[in-house]
């Protein structure tokens, strides 16, 4: 296409903002936005709902009604043209009139895959593509992960001392940061499909993992344990709360096979989360337990807890984001050392963003391409 004009990436970054409204409360489908626009006025708005239907598309079009006909329609990802569990929204639009419709990037899944531009333009429609590309990518990250990698998009979260540690040994949880960090870290749980942390971390801090923003905690997401030998407590209240919000516990058949454990007393172990209504998920390593979670739809991943369990992501060179947030505090004697700190990120790296929240630092790192 053309360049494209001011109004074109005015209306675009809006899009782009609004589909992030319901990141990691799609399901399978990813949170894409759609503005309908004429005479400069937008007249239908719409993200992905929460269950991953009705697609954008169809909502903006049904509140723009007849002004639909002649308008512009700007999506952040490229109208679908298979038929599913509902009909294609490139069919919707060309059934609307719209006169133009702008897109952002295409979409890798093969049912799709340039055929919405293709039933489009083959209705008339002028279609222009590549508006706001860089965004539009960044928006749909996670999506575009599970597409082409076959794994969800992995953030890695940590909370570091200024001595480089994440903990103190016997003692649980230990605040590190102040009340606008853990307050981030709420938003991108919300934002997230699935959080993970290790045993270590599930049955010392024992945590919920949920997100606690009042009015947001039915975004909680998936909860996944790192637990070989399946040590997880049924007590926990991980376990107590898993029909409330989905458990998944990651066992690994060879830490009973190299004798670290009893067979008898696993199969108890596994049976009793089981019948709590937690999900056991066999996986002999990261890359297989990214790919089981992703043929569950599970597009986005925050590794949370854990020094084991962040080293094991590193080691796997699975992690495509770290956000690192380093606090005033010293911990010292018992401290649990951090796998990194702000002065020993990671070989392959870069830092895209920095930020003061109060006596916090935060950093961003996304992983070199």
């Amino acid at each position: 296409m053309a360049e494209p004009t001011r109004e074109d990436e005015r209306f675009m970054a809006a899009a782009l903002r609004l589909a992030r409204q319901h990141l990691g409360q799609t399901s399978t489908n990813p949170s894409v936005a759609c503005l309908i626009v004429r005479d400069g006025v937008i007249v239908g708005r719409a993200v992905t709902a929460k269950s991953g239907r009705p697609h954008a598309e169809t909502q903006a079009l049904a509140e723009a009604g007849e002004k639909a006909r002649g308008a512009t329609a700007y999506v952040t990802l490229e109208p679908c043209s298979h038929h599913g569990k509902t009909p294609p929204c490139a069919d919707a639009l060309v059934a609307s009139g719209v006169a133009r419709v702008v897109i952002s990037i295409l979409d890798p899944d093969e049912r799709v895959a340039g055929r919405g531009v293709v039933r489009l333009r083959d209705a008339g429609i002028k279609v222009d593509i590549g508006v706001l590309p860089e965004a539009g990518h960044q928006a749909l990250e996670a999506y575009l992960m599970r597409q082409v990698s076959k794994r969800p998009h992995v953030t890695l979260k940590l909370a570091v001392s200024t001595d480089g540690m994440i903990g103190r040994k016997g003692e649980g949880q230990v605040r590190i940061t102040g009340p606008v960090s853990r307050g981030q870290v709420q938003m991108l749980r919300a934002e997230t499909d699935a959080i993970l942390v290790g045993i270590g971390t599930a049955t010392v801090d024992d945590p919920e993992l949920t997100v606690r923003l009042p009015g947001l905690e039915d975004r909680s997401p998936t909860r996944i344990v790192l637990d070989r030998r399946l040590d997880l407590p049924v007590g926990s209240k991980l376990v107590r709360t898993a029909r409330d919000v989905p458990v998944i516990v990651v066992a690994d058949d060879a830490a009973v096979e190299a004798g670290t454990g009893d067979l008898d007393a696993r199969a108890a172990r596994k049976a009793a989360l089981q019948a709590a209504g937690v999900e056991v998920l066999e996986a002999g390593s990261i890359a297989d337990l990214l790919a089981a979670l992703a043929s569950r739809g599970i597009s986005s991943l925050m590794v949370e807890g854990g020094a084991v369990a962040a080293r094991a992501f590193l080691d796997a060179d699975l992690v495509d984001r770290i956000q690192l947030y380093t606090g005033p505090l010293t911990i010292g004697k018992n401290g649990i050392a951090s796998p990194f700190d702000r002065k020993s990120v990671p070989v392959g790296f870069r830092r895209v963003a920095e930020a003061r929240y109060g006596d916090d630092l935060f950093e961003e790192y996304e992983r070199e391409t």
